[in-house]
């Protein structure tokens, strides 16, 4: 597929590369944004070898939310294709929730509505000083709907209520201190802070970083007991791999592992 609004490179046989590239408007999304970042995520999701997505946008701006464009031509539809295409959009966040990859954001600059969101769907996050993050959709007599769960499950419902009804501007510093990014880098040094994730991520095998993130997203807001017959299968399989029995190996004998890539 030859992409126009994203950017898709391969940085070895380990780390995509997905870019928003739309920087004349703020890698603002649009419908055709959304269908091109799905078709990535599929073709990210598919290779085995991947251990890593970093995401990111072109520019100044990380994503300044939907294309005000598309949210005019919104006012025209009927309730039936505004909820058709609501939920192509919700099932964007929960691709990229359910990746079996580690998403790695970097957040360059702006952050606001569904670059909140998408802020918020990452496993690791890094963002320069110079992002600010807003979730803006109440100034627009709207509300944060599809990302919601995703914002709320990132930094608690106090706070996703504090700033889904306030549309407040934080900034970096503020964002690490409520949860909402990991970890802030200076504009020159975001890069250098991104390859320092990607560093501790290659140590993992892929079918490690799948499994976990799986584990964590079944697991959340269930009960410890509810949960003890999965985890205990789930512990068991991967005991059964070729990864586990390389893993203890290269621990005892003080070398680096050689994982094995394990088809999906």
């Amino acid at each position: 597929m030859n992409y126009e609004s994203i950017k898709l490179t391969m940085d070895g046989d380990c780390v995509a590369r997905l870019t928003l590239a739309r920087p004349e408007i703020q890698n603002a999304m649009s419908m055709g944004l959304v269908q091109e970042l799905r078709h990535a995520l599929g073709v990210i999701a598919a290779d085995d070898k991947l251990r890593a997505v970093v995401l990111t946008g072109e520019g100044k701006s990380f994503c300044a939310g939907g294309d005000l464009n598309w949210m005019r031509s919104v006012l025209g539809q009927s309730r039936a294709e505004r909820i058709a295409e609501s939920r192509i959009l919700a099932e964007l966040f929960y691709e990229f929730d359910t990746l079996p990859k580690v998403v790695v954001g970097r957040i360059n600059g702006a952050a606001t509505g569904g670059g909140f969101g998408m802020t918020c769907i990452c496993d690791v996050t890094v963002a320069s000083t110079a992002a600010r993050f807003s979730l803006t959709e109440a100034k627009l007599g709207l509300l944060p709907a599809n990302i919601g769960p995703y914002v709320a499950r990132r930094i608690g419902l106090a706070r996703a209520r504090r700033y889904g009804l306030t549309a407040q501007f934080i900034d970096a510093a503020q964002a690490e201190r409520i949860g909402l990014v990991d970890r802030v880098a200076a504009p020159e040094d975001l890069d250098r802070a991104i390859e320092e994730e990607l560093a501790l991520i290659m140590a993992i095998p892929a079918s490690s970083i799948a499994s976990t993130k799986k584990l964590f997203n079944d697991v959340i807001g269930r009960p410890p007991r509810d949960c003890m017959d999965y985890t205990a299968a789930a512990l068991a399989d991967a005991w059964e791999t070729e990864n586990a029995g390389e893993g203890i190996a290269a621990f005892l004998a003080k070398r680096p592992a050689a994982w094995k890539v394990m088809r999906g």
